[in-house]
């Protein structure tokens, strides 16, 4: 029999959930609000411990074999951006996810909240767009859902994708599992998808043009895991928050500190330029086709020039090191050599854009 839920129920939500009696934009944006509510509502109220590593996806064992789960919702406004769609981009963010620890990515499923009076030929588009994306990446969609909202109820077109994958024996790849004297890989230029999408949605126009990442990582995971092996201690795409939100949640898990050079960090001058115009920080900015790896520090150098050997690598770059020194704090050296706190987001920055 369903229970009812009584005011002791509420009191042992480890309240405040955050500073706000309301939900904000900020909740979304992968940064520090939405810390808040994942560590003091959602982990509060579904304690288990494949939820409590707080990876992008769930290791879950069957008969022995243990598979990686995820999900992920897209809401990228707008749903045509220069490099990408709405429909490519949740194939691909999926995917990335189930295969940050090293699984292999197998089956998708699907679900569209469509807008009353949305033009036929943009979900054809769309939904082309998953087909090659899913194709390009060895996986299938299998299964899904749709639902269509009154025309006014909802915005064009939101989707969910969620995956599994399966998991080779003995690979352990989490962010609890960060070391001291380990090293920080990334994989290629950052802040390229979310600026793509501001450009767009703001009718900015640069030089060149910005064009998102959005790519399906799991050939280049797998390349990284043949070369290193045990030596790949986690790896995660820095989306939502960008680099410095996934800095600071490998920092928090593995209760290590995180130090990075700025003048290491690959950033595409297109890229710079236009954080430097709109006052962005580009370790924040959302980022669709990278991925960051920590691995044993006498290993990166192999790593990184496996890396680099593969298409969607080539820019990689060692940007910094784990150390044992202020446990949770993710620091950065300027390009003036001076030191700064790379904290997590506050706020949302560029809403919508994944």
């Amino acid at each position: 029999m369903k229970k009812d839920l009584t005011p002791e129920d509420f009191a042992k939500c480890p309240l405040p959930i955050s500073a706000h009696d309301t939900i904000q934009l900020g909740h979304g944006s992968g940064g520090g609000l939405t810390h808040d509510l994942v560590e003091n509502l959602f982990r509060w109220a579904f304690d288990n411990p494949a939820l409590n590593k707080l990876d992008d996806q769930a290791v879950v064992e069957i008969n022995g074999q243990g598979f990686s789960f995820s999900t992920d919702s897209f809401v990228v406004d707008p749903i045509f951006f220069p490099g990408g769609d709405i429909g490519e981009l949740a194939v691909n963010g999926t995917i990335n996810d189930i295969c940050m620890n090293g699984a292999r990515p197998l089956f998708l499923s699907a679900g569209f909240i469509i807008e009353e009076g949305f033009p036929l030929e943009d979900l054809k588009r769309i939904v082309i767009s998953m087909r090659d994306a899913a194709l390009a990446a060895g996986v299938q969609v299998v299964t899904g859902d749709t639902k269509v909202v009154n025309r006014g109820k909802g915005d064009k077109v939101f989707i969910n994708t969620a995956g599994i994958g399966i998991l080779g024996d003995g690979i352990d790849i989490s962010a609890s599992n960060i070391k001291p004297g380990d090293r920080i890989i990334i994989s290629g230029t950052i802040g390229d998808h979310g600026i793509a999408v501001l450009s767009c949605r703001e009718g900015l126009a640069f030089e060149t043009t910005v064009r998102s990442d959005t790519a399906p990582l799991n050939g280049l995971v797998e390349q990284i895991v043949k070369t290193g092996g045990s030596d790949v201690h986690a790896m995660r795409d820095p989306t939502r928050g960008g680099l410095a939100a996934t800095l600071n949640e490998f920092a928090r898990s593995s209760k290590v500190g995180i130090r990075i050079k700025e003048n290491r960090i690959p950033v595409d001058p297109a890229v710079r330029g236009a954080c430097e115009l709109l006052g962005f920080d580009p370790l924040h900015i959302a980022n669709e086709g990278k991925l960051v790896a920590v691995v044993t520090g006498n290993r990166a150098e192999a790593l990184l020039d496996a890396m680099k050997a593969h298409p969607l690598g080539k820019r990689s770059a060692i940007i910094g090191d784990v150390v044992a020194e202020r446990p949770g704090m993710v620091s950065m050296q300027t390009g003036i050599g001076g030191w700064r706190i790379v904290d997590m987001p506050v706020g949302e920055q560029l809403p919508r854009i994944c």
